[in-house]
């Protein structure tokens, strides 16, 4: 008769802990058959760290189930920090791949036409990405203007318009840098040689865009809104652009005082003759294109009708009689 050996109660012992643990590895904790949570995995985290964060949120079962899986898997010291979205009914397996990869979570981040850097540090605050102080202290700093050949006196107008993926723990060098690129991969060749036919360099034309951009609401006004900065530039005449004193004031989209347009202050465009020293806001594409193709007309004047369009006209005398009816118009 054939003696089968007896398993001993260490290996007995063992083989129940190992069952428990890889039950545990394979079940979706609690919190998560309910729903997705999101996590926060802190930067320079040990794995004892890294599981005791993850047990916390609820998204996994063990934390000793998921230091021996990683161990296991030797990913223990490649963990990757950020912020992650672990989907409905995840495993400890699947929460450790994801944090394997490093596949963080994203955030959609829309910086329109016509915002500002102070308006995309507020945005950027309020999603939890940057402090709105960080983003303004660099988007102001002289080094790291010189590193993006901007001539300062900010990255104000070169942050290009648009929808942007971003992440949390992203440095404020890290988000700008991607959209200082963005604008430059949308500026062709042709843009910028018609420009130098105009005598523009980017940071003027850019300035001159951004003004448009802020003075226009109807997008079909952008020529003629071109038109009267270019009539003006070439007559030496002061542009008078309302956004460009809100600019130096911190009052965009709010009401001026006749006071505030004689503030003497470089980006006042109503005591400076000339484009200001930069950029405004955040230029489309299409004020760009305005700005190196202005209409084909006279005016040297313009005044809002209402809240999207403007009455143009040549002359002072017409545009008196424009403001006159115009504001007339609005306070009745």
């Amino acid at each position: 008769m054939r003696l089968h050996p007896v398993p001993s109660v260490a290996a007995i012992a063992t083989a129940v802990v190992a069952t428990a643990l890889a039950w545990q590895a394979l079940t979706p904790a609690p919190a998560l058959v309910a729903a997705a949570r999101v996590v926060e995995i802190p930067a320079h985290r040990g794995v004892l760290g890294i599981a005791m964060t993850l047990a916390d949120a609820g998204v996994i079962r063990s934390r000793a189930a998921f230091v021996a899986l990683s161990l296991i898997r030797g990913s223990a010291r490649k963990l990757q920090a950020g912020e992650y979205e672990v989907e409905r009914s995840t495993d400890t397996v699947g929460v450790l791949k994801l944090l394997e990869t490093g596949r963080v979570k994203q955030h959609t981040v829309l910086h329109p036409e016509g915002a500002t850097v102070a308006e995309l540090a507020a945005e950027l605050e309020r999603e939890r990405i940057a402090s709105a102080a960080a983003i303004t202290r660099v988007a102001h700093d002289p080094a790291f203007l010189r590193g993006l050949a901007i001539p300062g006196p900010s990255v104000e107008g070169y942050l290009f318009p648009d929808t942007y993926q971003l992440v949390r723990g992203m440095t404020p060098e890290e988000i700008l840098t991607r959209m200082v690129q963005r604008l430059r991969a949308k500026l062709t060749p042709d843009t910028l040689a018609r420009a130098r036919e105009r005598r523009l360099d980017l940071h003027g034309l850019l300035t001159l865009a951004s003004i448009i951009e802020r003075e226009a609401v109807a997008r079909d006004e952008m020529r003629l809104i071109s038109a009267v900065f270019w009539n003006r530039l070439t007559l030496d005449m002061p542009l008078q652009a309302d956004p460009t004193v809100q600019y130096a004031l911190d009052k965009e989209r709010r009401a001026l005082t006749r006071g505030d347009l004689l503030v003497d202050h470089p980006f006042n465009t109503y005591r400076r003759p000339g484009l200001p020293p930069g950029p405004i806001a955040s230029p489309g594409l299409q004020a760009i294109a305005a700005a190196l193709d202005p209409a084909p007309v006279k005016y040297l004047y313009f005044v809002a009708m209402d809240d999207r369009r403007h009455y143009f006209s040549t002359t002072i005398e017409q545009h008196n009689a424009a403001v006159a009816r115009y504001r007339l118009a609005r306070t009745r």
